[in-house]
């Protein structure tokens, strides 16, 4: 992905979001204190974006999946888990791309989350939609 595809799809998180899990939501009626009118199914939300940050967490859901579909009995299974994750697989995968293009992934992998001083870095502040 070239620099300017990725910088046409950013969005700065400096504006108003709200924490969801393994990324943000953008959408300005919950960000105010409203209900979710998709019932906080943010995975499937048009305004659900993830940032450089959020990447080590989808890394680390990626193995869980891999480890558990691995570990199924029958190779039915693993192939149905693994088809399951595909899509979240691919917006991974689009995240590292779209990082790559704006000079932030190497940033976003060394990330170490237990340390607060790194929350207010330009990996934190730089996202991009989900889908």
């Amino acid at each position: 992905m070239s620099r300017e595809q990725a910088e046409a799809m950013m969005i700065d998180l400096t504006r108003k979001s709200t924490p969801a899990e393994g990324g943000f939501c953008t959408f300005q009626a919950v960000v105010d204190g409203g209900a979710c009118p998709w019932k906080l199914d943010c995975h499937n939300c048009e305004k659900f974006v993830m940032s450089g940050a959020d990447l080590v967490y989808w890394h680390r859901k990626r193995e869980q999946w891999r480890a558990v579909a691995e570990g199924a009995s029958d190779p039915n299974v693993a192939d149905y888990l693994h088809q399951l994750f595909e899509p979240t697989a691919r917006a991974i995968d689009g995240l590292e791309k779209a990082l790559a293009g704006v000079g932030l992934l190497d940033e976003a992998l060394a990330l170490d989350l237990r340390r607060p001083q790194d929350y207010f870095g330009r990996v934190w502040a730089t996202a991009f939609r989900a889908n």
